[in-house]
């Protein structure tokens, strides 16, 4: 029962493994028009579909609608094979059944990513897939970006493009009593309360100022000009921009300590 998945109603723990030389007795019949042999087929291949559903699985998408979706790729492989070219039905319908989601996920995905760039993530979680299959254990961004022969920067971004969007109220923790949600594990150096309260004070301390120190804090910390150049503006010397500055920060610390 532990490898029991149900998807779409098929309970894919009870689905037949045929060999190889059965199925291909079975598609010599499926090509002659038997009905009953087709579905036999179809049945018998639906382990390879969920094989290649479980490649995409870190897409964000429910597994029951690829599933759909890789069992219309199947039907697809099953009425354009042709037996006379000597292949194994599963190496022409893989990449048939693969091409079926990529375009279901790249076409329903809420958040627009560009087709190179779903490509580029794909291919590096097949890349990933080999590799645990032969090493046992994960390959890095480096080693995917040496297989692939793609920049690692582009393989993280591919990668993070395609993961899974978690809602900042997605609880993350629950001790019975209050839960701990994404939201509450963010900080925002730029909006925190003890940002907010300092921006207050130094709005107070800018009072102050008369006006020309609040000119000349103004063009050195809000523009982000030079004392020579506060001295052309103003009009006044270097050295008195330099002590106006000065006294004007010092009004300032003052206020916010």
């Amino acid at each position: 029962m532990a490898n029991r998945v149900v998807l779409c109603g098929v309970d894919t723990s009870k689905l037949p493994k045929l060999k190889s030389a059965e199925l291909e007795k079975l598609m010599k019949k499926v090509k002659e028009g038997d009905e009953l042999a087709r579905n036999e087929f179809i049945v018998a291949n639906l382990r390879l579909v969920l094989s290649i559903v479980q490649r995409f699985t870190s897409a964000g998408n429910k597994s029951d609608d690829m599933f759909q979706v890789g069992c219309v790729g199947l039907l697809k492989a099953i009425d354009n094979f042709d037996i006379s070219l000597g292949l194994k039905f599963s190496t022409y319908a893989v990449p048939m059944i693969a091409g079926e989601i990529r375009r279901y996920l790249r076409d329903n995905n809420s958040i627009r990513i560009s087709r190179s760039l779903r490509d580029v993530a794909y291919r590096a979680l097949q890349v990933k897939e080999m590799f645990i299959n032969t090493e046992n254990r994960e390959p890095s961004i480096d080693e995917i970006s040496s297989i692939l022969n793609i920049p690692a920067s582009q393989i993280s971004y591919s990668l993070d493009a395609i993961s899974d969007v978690i809602s900042l109220n997605e609880p993350v923790f629950n001790d019975g009593s209050d839960s701990l949600m994404v939201l509450d594990q963010i900080s925002d150096s730029e909006n925190s309360t003890d940002i907010y309260i300092e921006k207050l004070a130094i709005k107070d301390a800018l009072v102050k100022l008369n006006n020309r120190e609040k000119q000349i804090v103004t063009l050195r910390y809000f523009i982000g000009k030079t004392q020579m150049e506060v001295s052309e503006e103003v009009g006044i010397s270097q050295a008195q921009v330099s002590r106006l500055e000065k006294n004007a920060l010092e009004i300032i610390r003052k206020n916010i300590t």
